[in-house]
């Protein structure tokens, strides 16, 4: 099932973020997807401030992951943008553990996603406003997005 959320400020964007952090679990993938400039890396500032997290959040692009150890649990942030083709960084070493991965671009490594997740597309509508539309794959995602949405 799929749920929408109207985002009409970089606020909003980060409000949402903030209340699907509320519902965290240890292990919990979110995927973002979306243009640049879409509003994914604000998502995760919000959610990673919701964490307790006090670091400067920025893209993890040329680095693919950036680990914050400094919040309630650990926070994996991924962006998979510049990955090469068939290039291992161990991914799914990462979905192991008991902290939260949230993934940028991850339709570049659909094939190395688990089964159970919560994919989040961002569609720019116009400056200011983004459509963000949740798909809970798993009951545990179902529930999140029922709490939440």
């Amino acid at each position: 099932m799929d749920y929408k959320f109207t985002s009409r400020s970089v606020e909003d964007t980060l409000t949402i973020a903030e209340n699907i952090e509320s519902e965290k679990f240890p292990g919990m993938i979110i995927c973002l997807y979306g243009d640049l400039g879409s509003g994914k890396t604000v998502f995760v500032k919000g959610f990673a401030a919701s964490l307790g997290i006090t670091d400067n959040i920025t893209s993890p692009t040329f680095t693919i992951v950036k680990e914050y150890m400094g919040g309630e649990m650990p926070l994996y942030h991924m962006d998979v943008y510049r990955l090469l083709d068939n290039e291992d960084f161990g991914v799914e070493d990462y979905f192991n553990q008991d902290g939260i991965c949230i993934i940028e671009w991850a339709d570049l490594i659909l094939d190395r996603l688990p089964s159970e997740r919560l994919d989040i597309h961002f569609k720019v509508l116009d400056e200011n406003t983004r459509v963000l539309v949740f798909t809970a794959h798993g009951e545990r995602y179902e529930e999140l997005c029922n709490a939440v949405l």
